[in-house]
């Protein structure tokens, strides 16, 4: 019987509540995942054709990594996102850019609803930005989203990501951003707890 793992890490959003992040299990969160990730709007997620076999399988890919993590993020206690974590200086990013200690790469995404919150994407990016400066080794967080994705651009900018040129990766052009631990509190104003 398997059992919920515990939360890692948990945020309270004084307009949204609480949001709260645990390790993903690419077994019993597989059927969910897959309907996140082929859903129309997850189209940037590239995984639109996969079937629940690919997903669960790439889950267990990533799960099982050295160097690349898997999250299942939590609205009030019920799932509402997907974060993923890599170190940059051996995934995604090899050979594109100069990685410095403390990197760390981010992917999101939120869950398609039909009834949306007023400021919620942007509660989870907080969220999840708040979870990798909550681990005293993260420096700086570094993101490569489709060019195209002018959506996620504005988010980052709000969390405090400045661009700073485009990268051509094997599967798109993305925009390669930064976000210190000091850019990411200037722009939230949340302290991290953690100095530098």
């Amino acid at each position: 019987m398997s059992t919920t793992p515990a939360p890692l890490f948990s945020r309270t959003d004084p307009a949204l509540g609480t949001f709260s992040v645990r390790p993903l299990d690419p077994f019993s969160d597989a059927e969910l995942l897959h309907g996140w990730v082929t859903h129309p709007k997850a189209s940037f997620w590239m995984m639109q054709d996969a079937s629940l076999t690919e997903v669960e399988r790439e889950y267990v890919r990533i799960t099982a990594h050295d160097h690349h993590h898997a999250f299942l993020g939590l609205h009030e206690g019920r799932p509402a996102f997907l974060m993923e974590s890599y170190d940059p200086s051996r995934l995604e990013l090899v050979g594109l850019y100069e990685a410095s200690p403390g990197d760390v790469g981010m992917h999101f995404l939120v869950a398609p609803t039909d009834t949306p919150l007023a400021g919620f994407t942007r509660a989870v990016i907080t969220t999840v930005m708040a979870a990798l400066f909550a681990d005293p080794a993260t420096r700086r967080v570094v993101v490569e989203p489709d060019v195209r994705n002018t959506a996620v651009h504005a988010l980052n900018e709000a969390v405090g990501f400045v661009p700073e040129r485009e990268v051509r990766k094997p599967e798109k052009v993305a925009l390669l951003s930064f976000c210190t631990r000091e850019q990411f509190e200037a722009a939230t104003a949340l302290t991290t707890g953690v100095t530098a």
